[in-house]
């Protein structure tokens, strides 16, 4: 092998792009002054597409493999700069590399209410969110309307514009589903596949699809919200007898819990209640009979307070309220006097306890004799 040969094969390029980001979907492979040796080596690997701009004008795409860039393959370029079959000379070109794989979760929702007609609320404003994936269907149209010269496309830059495109068709299915607020959780999947389908010519001039998309969630406002809960707990009331045994029958099974015992003793007023009508009634289907009802006994008085009397360290009593009153006619008792009855906090003086009324009124001296 010549010298020739051997400088010739170290000029020879190799083009290729690993790509060590999550959110890349173009990027320009750069090259001082885009000039390529003929013969150079690409290296286009799985999701992945190369495409070549030659002049501003899209040339050939190359989908994964490796090739040799010689006239045979850029049938393109080659018809565009009329080379030969013998050309070998260096070519200036841009190659963009297409992330051809599935950009996942991005996220779409609803940025103002949707008003639809409910078939049983009437009038009804929901929101709704959820996540879609977008792919490169067809690389040279993405580059032709999207990407243009852009040297490095993210996904965040075309996600804005498709979020537009969902939500709009989205409202558009969702009124014209039919469908009642109550069943959308349960069409959510048919909601999104025919979403989906509705943009699908859109993404097609984009030269994208939308292989995933999904409606997590659609919910009303507040107030309505609050109005369904409201109406769930009166629908709920529509079983309270059933619940009320149902507990009834749980606190009886329960004899030591104070609900076993209250219910328990309503029982028994119950069959009591029974047992009178039962006897009213008469035997043997016999006319009832008058019943005088019985009058219950008056409750017994209460018990009177009994005092004792402490004089210079001398107990006496005990004396009845009606006693101490006359002590107090007779001067044997007064204000300053220390007695005690039972449930009092020791020796306190008269006029410290109840009988402090006897000497409210003083009586007028006695008459003279």
């Amino acid at each position: 092998m010549g010298i020739l040969d051997f400088l010739s094969g170290q000029f020879i390029d190799v083009i290729q792009w690993t790509d060590e980001t999550r959110d890349t979907m173009v990027w320009r492979f750069e090259r001082q002054g885009h000039e390529i040796k003929y013969g150079a080596k690409l290296t286009v690997r799985e999701g992945q597409a190369a495409v070549f701009v030659h002049e501003g004008q899209l040339a050939d795409v190359f989908t994964p493999g490796m090739y040799m860039l010689e006239t045979n393959n850029m049938p393109i370029m080659t018809s565009l700069q009329h080379w030969d079959h013998g050309f070998q000379s260096p070519f200036k070109s841009e190659i963009y590399f297409i992330n051809t794989t599935r950009f996942t979760d991005l996220k779409w929702g609803t940025k103002n209410p949707i008003m639809l007609r409910d078939p049983e609320f009437g009038p009804i404003r929901l929101r709704a969110y959820g996540t879609y994936a977008i792919k490169v269907s067809d690389p040279a149209v993405f580059m032709r309307e999207i990407v243009g010269t852009d040297g490095e496309f993210t996904a965040d830059e075309i996600s804005f514009q498709i979020r537009n495109v969902i939500v709009q068709e989205f409202s558009r299915a969702l009124a014209a589903s039919g469908i009642p607020a109550l069943d959308m959780a349960a069409n959510t999947k048919d909601l999104g596949a025919l979403v989906a389908k509705a943009i699908d010519a859109t993404m097609i001039a984009y030269g994208l699809s939308i292989p995933e998309l999904y409606v997590e969630n659609i919910s009303l406002p507040e107030a309505v919200e609050k109005a369904l809960d409201d109406r769930t707990s009166r629908g709920i009331a529509g079983n309270l007898d059933e619940h009320m045994k149902w507990k009834a029958a749980e606190a009886m099974a329960q004899p030591g819990s104070a609900a076993g015992q209250a219910m328990g003793m309503g029982m028994g007023a119950g069959l009591g209640m029974q047992m009178g009508n039962m006897v009213q009634s008469g035997p043997w289907g016999q006319a009832p009979q008058p019943v005088t009802p019985a009058v219950a006994p008056p409750p017994p008085p209460p018990s009177e307070h009994v005092w004792h009397i402490a004089v210079a360290g001398q107990v006496t009593g005990p004396f009845s309220k009606a006693a101490m009153g006359r002590k107090v006619t007779e001067g044997a008792l007064n204000r300053d006097t220390m007695i005690w009855t039972q449930g009092q906090d020791g020796w306190k003086q008269a006029v410290d306890t109840e009988l402090a009324q006897l000497f409210t009124v003083m009586p007028p001296p006695p008459p003279a004799g």
